[in-house]
This record gives C-alpha cells, sequence and structure tokens, in this order.
C-alpha cells in the first residue's frame, strides 16, 4: 500500500484520487467511464420496469397473496443484477441508471417494511432502526455537494451487502407468517439477515460520514487523522471501508451514487 505512479494511493479496500472541489468528477468517482446523460437504454428500462413494481408488491402483501408477492420481488432482484450487466456489457451506464438503482432498492425496503409492519410480520422497533440511518445520511449529500464534490460519494461493498441482506430477510420473514417446519426454518433465517443487514446498514453509514468527514478537512487544507482502515500519509479521500477503486459488485451500473 502506498503511493501509486498516477498519484493515488492505495487503501486496505481500493483507491481514489482527491483534487480540488473543481475537478469532483475525479475526486469521488471511481476508475470505470463515467456515466452517460442516456435515458432510453435497456439497464434504465429494466430500473422503470422494478420500480413500477413496488406499489404491485405492497398491494399483494397487504392483500395477504404472498406467493405473487414474491414472485415480483424475485422479477426485482433478477433485474437488479441484471441491469448492471448489461449496462457494463453495452456500455449503456447512466446517470438516470445510477439514480433509479437504489432507488428502486430503497422503495422496495420501504414497501415491505411498511407492508409487514401493518400485517405485525415485523416489530416496529425495527422499521425505527432501519428509518433512523436514512435520516442520518441525509445531511451528506448537501455537506459534499456545498464543497463541490457533486453530492456523490463511492459506493462500496458494505452499503450493497446491507442492502441485499435486508432484500433477502423480507420475503424470508414473509414465508416465515405461515405454518409448517419449512416456515419456521424460513423465519430464522430471515431474521438472521435482517440482523446482519440492519447491522451492516448502519456501519455503511457511519463510513459514509467517516469518508464526509475527510472530505471536509482535505476542503480545508488539512488532512484528517488517520481511520480504521486508512493508511498514514495516504490521501484524504480514501475513507475507510468504502471501495472507490474497485469494480461495483455485479449488479451495479453506477460508479457513484448517493450513500446507501
Amino acid at each position: 500500500m502506498g503511493p501509486t505512479s498516477s498519484g493515488a494511493f492505495t487503501t486496505l479496500t481500493g483507491r481514489v484520487r482527491i483534487k480540488g472541489p473543481g475537478e469532483a468528477s475525479a475526486s469521488v468517482s471511481t476508475q470505470q467511464e463515467a456515466p452517460q446523460d442516456r435515458i432510453f437504454t435497456v439497464p434504465n428500462t429494466l430500473s422503470l420496469a422494478r420500480l413500477l413494481g413496488v406499489p404491485l408488491f405492497l398491494w399483494l402483501v397487504l392483500i395477504e397473496a404472498d406467493w405473487w408477492a414474491l414472485g415480483v420481488l424475485v422479477f426485482a432482484g433478477l433485474s437488479d443484477w441484471l441491469d448492471g450487466k448489461l449496462a457494463r456489457v453495452l456500455n449503456q451506464a447512466s446517470k438516470l441508471g445510477a439514480v433509479l438503482d437504489p432507488a428502486a432498492d430503497r422503495l422496495y425496503i420501504l414497501a415491505t417494511l411498511v407492508g409487514l409492519t401493518i400485517r405485525e410480520i415485523i416489530p416496529l422497533w425495527l422499521v425505527v432502526v432501519l428509518v433512523a440511518r436514512e435520516v442520518a445520511i441525509l445531511p451528506i449529500a448537501p455537506v459534499i455537494r456545498r464543497l463541490g464534490y457533486g453530492g456523490t460519494l463511492p459506493v462500496h461493498f458494505i452499503g450493497k451487502a446491507g442492502t441485499m441482506c435486508l432484500l433477502y430477510a423480507f420475503p424470508l420473514l414473509l414465508l416465515g407468517d405461515h405454518d409448517g417446519a419449512a416456515a419456521t426454518a424460513a423465519k430464522v433465517a430471515g431474521w438472521s439477515f435482517a440482523i446482519w443487514g440492519t447491522a451492516l446498514y448502519w456501519w455503511a453509514a457511519v463510513l459514509y460520514w467517516v469518508q464526509t468527514r475527510q472530505l471536509v478537512l482535505a476542503g480545508r487544507g488539512s488532512p484528517p487523522p488517520a481511520g480504521p482502515g486508512a493508511v498514514p500519509g495516504a490521501d484524504p479521500g480514501a475513507g475507510p471501508g468504502a471501495d472507490p477503486g474497485a469494480d461495483p459488485p455485479a449488479g451495479d451500473q453506477k460508479g457513484a451514487e448517493t450513500p446507501r
């Protein structure tokens, strides 16, 4: 680990090069090609279809058509994976896709929380904890936008892992609301994913705030203190736990986005 020939610095989880606020695209974007201002692409169509499935899914949950609801979730999961793959293969990454993809994930989580809470499958405290996490990261975008970094941070594995755990947890908890040994096993597995997903979700929020603090300190001209996973003397933008230099996990069609 250390400086590279390009002036970037490698950390335990990736590498990033922070320049001045006027060079925002280089400071917080990954090494992949910058997304384009395209709207009518195959990945965007899949993301939009996934978004349109949110109200349908919620309605199916509320009328207790659980198997149909699970079918919608399966489609959402497959399209989430496929749109990222197609964006890379077809070179159709877009700024709209970078917004639609995480928006769909969040809306499915929100719809599931509402539906399962109304049906008393999950407790209210879990809803409060997850909503509080979203509220906790709301100030990040205006802070880094004011610094000239465009209002986005690189997505990292921890945030994506937390989201995926929650997306696994909720359908399993829905299945666990039925009778039988399989339902009992699904309920146990669902709560395991829910606990891990919630923990990772909050961990990602903490890491995003650490990255934001480092950008604030870098903007003031003073280097941030070495944090967990940081390299002494390394570039201040390389936040602990962030993965800005690595390719995003399969299923992503963006290099940078609003924090997950």
